[in-house]
This record gives C-alpha cells, sequence and structure tokens, in this order.
C-alpha cells in the first residue's frame, strides 16, 4: 500500500503532494480572506445545528464556537498567519480550528461542502453590503435635496441632444437625480430578497443523508427562506450577477451627474463651483483647477461594467452543477462594491460642498428660443392645431435668427406677423418664469411641484426634523 503523500484536509485519495506552481495558481486566500467573519458566523451557526441534531456533543460546540471566536479575534487583529497552501478562508480556518482543538474540530465540515460554504460566504457579505449601500444612497439622495432647497426658485436651461431646450428649475434638475438613486434603492431593495435565502445544506450538489435542520440555520442566520434546489444552489451565482448589475447602475448614474459636473465647471458653462479640495491642479499650467473627482468616477464607470461582464461571462457556460470556475466570481464582486461605496461616498461629500452659479444658469435661458414650446403651447390653448403651432412658431425662430434677436425681442406687431390671434398677454408666456410656472403637470418643474417634491422627500430623508 502506497503512502499519502498529501497533507490536504481533503487529500485522502492523492499520493502525491500538490505542485507549488498550482497552489500559487489555484490560491484565493489572497482576496478571499475578508471574508472570514462571514465564514466563522455560518461555521458556529452550522456547528450550534449541528449539536441540536446530535452530530455534536454540548463540550464539542463549545470548543467550536470558542476556538472560532480566538481566531476570529486573530484575523480581527491582523495576527493571523494565512497559508496559500490552505487555499482560501474556509481552509485556513478550520485547519487552525483543528490544530487549536483537536478532534472536534475536525467534526465541524460534517453535512457541508465548500461549494455550498462559499455560497453562504458570499450571500452574507452581499447583504451586509446591500445595507450599506442603502445607507451610501441615502446620503447622497439627501445631499441632492439640500442643494435643491437651497436653490429653489433659481432657474436654469434644460437640455435636450445637449442643446438648450427649455428653462426648469436648479431644484428640477437635482430632483431628477434624486429619483434616479431612488431606483436604486429599490434595485437593490428587491435584489436582496433573493440574497438573503440559505444555501447551506446543499452540501457538493446533491444535499446530505445526516440528520440537519436548514430552517434552523436560516433562522440563526436571519435568512428568509432556504434554496429549494440543492443542485442549483451549488452552482447558482445569479444573486452576485444581478447585486454587480445593482451596482453597474448606481456607477452609471454617478457616471452621468459626473459628467454634467465636468461640464458645467469648465469657463465654457461656468454653471458650478467645485470646492478647492476636491480637485486638483496641473503639473505645467498654474492656473488650471481640474474636477479630478467625478472624471475618476466617470471612469470608474468601466471598472463596474467589467466586473458585470466578468461575471457573466463566468456563469455562461457553465454546467450545473459546481465548477472551479466559480472561484472567480468574489474578485469582481469586492472590486464592484469596493468601486461604487467609494464613489457614492466621495460624490456625496462632494455634494455638500458644491456651488451653483445661478446669475451665469439664469441668464443662460435667456438666450436659444427656450420658450418656443410656450408660445406653441399658447396656440394650442386658442384652438390652433399642435402641428400648425409648431410650424407657425417655427417660422418665427427662424425671423429671429435672421435679425439676430429673441422672440421676447419682438414687438407684438412683429409676432402677430406670424398668427393675428396672438394678443399681448403672450409676453408673459414668453418669460422664463412664466414658462417654468406654466409646467403645473405631475413631475412638471413648475415650481409648485417642486416644492412638494421637496417637501415630500425632506420628510422622507428626515431633513429639518
Amino acid at each position: 500500500m502506497k503512502n499519502n503523500k498529501s497533507e490536504k484536509l481533503w487529500g485522502g485519495r492523492f499520493e502525491e503532494s500538490t505542485a507549488a506552481s498550482v497552489e500559487a495558481f489555484t490560491e484565493s486566500i489572497s482576496y478571499d480572506k475578508r471574508l472570514y467573519s462571514y465564514d466563522v458566523m455560518g461555521s458556529k451557526a452550522h456547528a450550534t445545528m449541528l449539536a441540536a441534531n446530535g452530530l455534536l456533543t454540548t463540550e464539542e460546540l463549545t470548543a467550536i464556537t470558542d476556538g472560532l471566536s480566538t481566531i476570529e479575534t486573530s484575523i480581527a487583529e491582523g495576527k493571523f498567519s494565512f497559508k496559500s497552501e490552505l487555499e482560501d478562508i474556509h481552509m485556513n480556518i478550520e485547519k487552525a480550528l483543528i490544530d487549536a482543538i483537536g478532534p472536534p474540530g475536525a467534526k465541524l465540515h460534517s453535512a457541508r461542502s465548500r461549494n455550498d460554504q462559499i455560497a453562504l460566504d458570499l450571500r452574507l457579505y452581499l447583504r451586509d453590503q446591500c445595507d450599506r449601500f442603502m445607507q451610501l444612497l441615502d446620503g447622497i439622495r439627501s445631499a441632492f435635496v439640500v442643494l435643491a432647497r437651497e436653490y429653489m426658485g433659481q432657474v436654469m436651461p434644460g437640455y435636450t441632444h445637449m442643446q438648450r431646450a427649455q428653462p426648469v428649475l436648479i431644484a428640477h434638475h437635482m430632483m431628477a437625480y434624486y429619483e434616479m438613486f431612488g431606483r436604486d434603492q429599490e434595485r437593490i431593495t428587491d435584489c436582496r430578497k433573493r440574497i438573503n435565502v440559505l444555501p447551506l445544506g446543499a452540501a457538493a450538489l446533491a444535499g446530505t443523508g445526516l440528520p440537519i435542520d436548514r430552517e434552523m440555520v436560516a433562522e440563526l442566520l436571519g435568512f428568509d427562506r432556504v434554496t429549494a434546489n440543492s443542485m442549483d444552489t451549488s452552482g447558482d451565482r445569479d444573486f452576485a450577477i444581478e447585486f454587480v448589475s445593482c451596482c453597474t447602475m448606481i456607477q452609471l448614474h454617478l457616471s452621468r451627474l459626473s459628467e454634467e459636473l465636468v461640464l458645467w465647471s469648465s469657463q465654457e458653462f461656468s454653471f458650478v463651483s467645485i470646492a478647492d479640495k476636491f480637485c486638483t491642479g496641473s503639473s505645467i499650467m498654474p492656473q488650471k483647477k481640474n474636477p479630478d473627482i467625478p472624471e475618476l468616477i466617470r471612469g470608474k464607470s468601466g471598472r463596474v461594467v467589467g466586473s458585470l461582464m466578468s461575471l457573466i461571462t463566468l456563469m455562461k457556460g457553465l454546467p450545473l452543477t459546481y465548477n472551479r470556475d466559480l472561484q472567480e466570481d468574489k474578485e469582481p464582486v469586492f472590486d464592484a462594491v469596493d468601486t461604487v461605496s467609494a464613489s457614492l461616498a466621495i460624490m456625496a461629500e462632494m455634494l455638500g460642498n458644491l456651488e451653483f452659479n445661478s446669475v451665469r444658469m439664469e441668464e443662460a435661458t435667456k438666450t436659444g428660443f427656450m420658450t418656443a414650446t410656450d408660445l406653441a403651447d399658447y396656440l394650442v390653448l386658442r384652438d390652433v392645431p399642435f402641428r400648425e403651432a409648431h410650424g407657425i412658431v417655427g417660422r418665427a425662430v427662424a425671423s429671429c435668427i435672421e435679425k439676430g434677436c429673441e422672440l421676447t425681442d419682438l414687438t407684438l406687431s412683429e409676432i402677430r406677423e406670424f398668427s393675428p390671434i396672438i394678443d399681448e398677454d403672450v409676453f408673459s408666456v414668453l418669460s422664463v418664469e412664466g414658462s417654468v410656472n406654466s409646467r403645473v403637470s405631475t413631475g412638471g418643474t413648475a415650481t409648485l411641484r417642486v416644492e412638494e417634491a421637496v417637501q415630500s422627500a425632506e420628510k422622507q430623508m428626515g431633513i429639518g426634523e
């Protein structure tokens, strides 16, 4: 009989030690060690369940839970020595536990596999990240509400196709982002429901014949329910893809905001001033003040989109059930979490120091025929079909372009050349204030509607209480 050469916890059927090159290539402890607290949490719940079902004695349970607590403290304090030859966080903790307490530690892995164990750790981790992201999103949404209140009543150009389109309130523009990031919160909330399902008990792929109580573990760990199919469970990463998809949407929204801040802070726009502490200078041009934070947030969108693509590509060809490919799921998840959380935090901080040049923004609403649609609406209210009204106003605008003036520069007689039903009250319609406050439809930019929206948001976010 040949002597077993492998020292791995799983090495019973192997006669040779793993090659050093293989250990270096296959290890994941360098990045999955951040899951240590979740691995300990899951192991304690698993051990408690094993004891309740007669697979551990009370003394063994105490030794295991105390040993795990000691290991967790050691890791948290930076005193634990991780070993790459033990591959991952699970094996590092289990080996340390066996070394510390002996045979009881070797019983901990009864009725589970690393396949359902890592699924558990990742779900616990992402559940916490969902809760943290909700707080971060609260922070940035609150920043928009504060800005909306501060600049309530001030106007700016609204754009389509990056061309001046219609005047809107600055507050209305800020509340657009409030709504946008609110949808992100809704997605995170919904995603959390599918994350919060217990995978432990699926074991390698087929479940276990040992007496276990999955519902008990679910209750101990705060899961809403247990997974229904062991084969699906061991190879499932839908929840991770969905979470990173949510991250991608958040980062895309941050990128859109960043693009506007980059444009608005340029001399060509001069709409906003970003605080010096969020900008950098040039190594060669002493006059420069560069909006590096929004530029970097915009650039980091590529990382988050890349993480999502990595996960999708990873999963697209995998047969049931577990495959070692799934080891590659964690780095994209971790990078997406780190990137988006950092971007949300610094953007909220920067918004808290943002200043709008409201005088410049109001000036920008006075050119570009931004109340032309209001003139068309004026004609519609006088029973002119909209398409006919559109043509009338189009001809008026063309005439103004030829004369080098705005619609508001025309005299009543000049404007009546395009339609005799136009009367003196048209000039109130053509004013920026009149245009803004005419948009009283639900969700519109009228001061009345925006004030309602801001008040509702202030109540929701607990601002001013």
